[in-house]
């Protein structure tokens, strides 16, 4: 592996596309799909630049624990590293399941309970996990590191490095593992009709491919060698992408099936595309991690669980103001940011029950 301990350009990953996922939810209820709280008009331009993004966000976050976890599991042993994730997810989960999460189910069917207080003790112990989900997904991959991590030290693993890295010693190389994650992710969507599972497996794919970048210092400074290779790569991507969601009704030419795969298509193309580039300018210009982005990665945890309620308990009220949406979204948004990062400044940050709760070394 890379002979440094720490991957700043993965810190800044982190901390970016967390906050993406919150600026995400902020302009959910104004986007027109049905999410918890939902606003009486909605932007269509906001929809159709919000289905990009989402491309982009969570199959770079299950990259990054990836590779975190092989590094992690270096510094220590599998018993270590499975002990370390059971206080640092499965706990903050729980806990958010019981105290974080009811709150959206109370603004959200907010007509069926007398009182937030009521409200809790009926959703105490429903165990919802709504935006935890990722959280949920995280214990399991993470248990899944450990044979994975074995797996790359057998000389199958090896193959497939050594795979990689021949690849990545090609200008479009890397790139080309689209082809992999298109045959992949649609060959997944077919063959399991729960939609979770294939869409799991989707995001596992990411994570392994994180561990096996990681391991790898060829494959490493290859993304930041072709960095403008792959941003070029993402435009085009970009307007296969938007020409395909803005191409007329094909409903009349091509089957559902066939449809669905050619959206199946271009959404790799554009997340595994902007993967590369992300990877390949941060890795380059991202080299140093500064106090206050040490501390900005440690508090995204909490951050994170934490804002999904800020945000949903905010829209209710505002949603109802007689105003626009830019000042709607732009109030959410001010608003649950700074009651989030107040929380984890002053709340969760300083004691150490707290700390625990929320998945944060003691």
């Amino acid at each position: 592996m890379h002979s440094v301990s720490r991957y700043s350009e993965l810190d800044w990953l982190r901390v970016i596309l967390i906050l993406a996922v919150f600026l995400h939810h902020v302009f959910m209820p104004f986007n027109g799909d049905d999410w918890h709280i939902m606003n009486t008009d909605s932007s269509k331009l906001l929809d159709d630049i919000m289905v990009y993004f989402e491309q982009l966000r969570l199959p770079a976050l299950f990259f990054i624990a990836g590779a975190a976890s092989l590094i992690l599991i270096g510094k220590t042993n599998s018993k270590t590293f499975l002990t370390g994730k059971f206080h640092r997810l499965f706990v903050p989960l729980i806990f958010g399941m019981m105290l974080v999460v009811p709150l959206q189910n109370y603004y959200e069917n907010i007509d069926q309970y007398e009182s937030i207080f009521s409200a809790y003790k009926q959703l105490l112990f429903s165990f919802e996990t709504n935006h935890l989900w990722f959280i949920e997904l995280l214990i399991v991959f993470m248990v899944l590191a450990v044979p994975l991590r074995s797996l790359l030290r057998s000389t199958f693993g090896s193959s497939i490095l050594s795979g990689i890295e021949s690849l990545a010693n090609k200008q479009h190389g890397l790139f080309s593992i689209a082809l992999v994650l298109v045959l992949f992710r649609n060959s997944m969507m077919t063959v399991f009709p729960s939609e979770d599972l294939s869409v799991s497996l989707f995001y596992l794919f990411f994570f392994f491919i994180g561990m096996c970048f990681i391991k790898s210092a060829v494959v490493w400074q290859a993304l930041a060698t072709n960095r403008k290779t792959n941003l070029i790569w993402l435009i085009v991507s970009s307007l296969i992408f938007y020409g395909y969601y803005f191409s007329p009704d094909l409903s009349s030419y091509l089957s559902l099936e066939v449809r669905r795969q050619l959206w199946w298509l271009v959404c790799s193309l554009v997340t595994w595309s902007g993967l590369l580039a992300m990877l390949g300018y941060a890795s380059e210009y991202c080299k140093t991690t500064p106090a206050w982005l040490h501390q900005a990665n440690e508090l995204i945890y909490p951050f994170y669980i934490l804002h999904q309620s800020a945000i949903v308990a905010f829209a209710f009220y505002i949603v109802q103001w007689p105003t626009g949406i830019a000042f709607k979204s732009l109030t959410i948004l001010v608003l649950s940011f700074l009651l989030c990062a107040a929380l984890c400044l002053y709340v969760i940050r300083p004691f150490k029950i707290t700390r625990y709760l929320f998945g944060l070394k003691l």
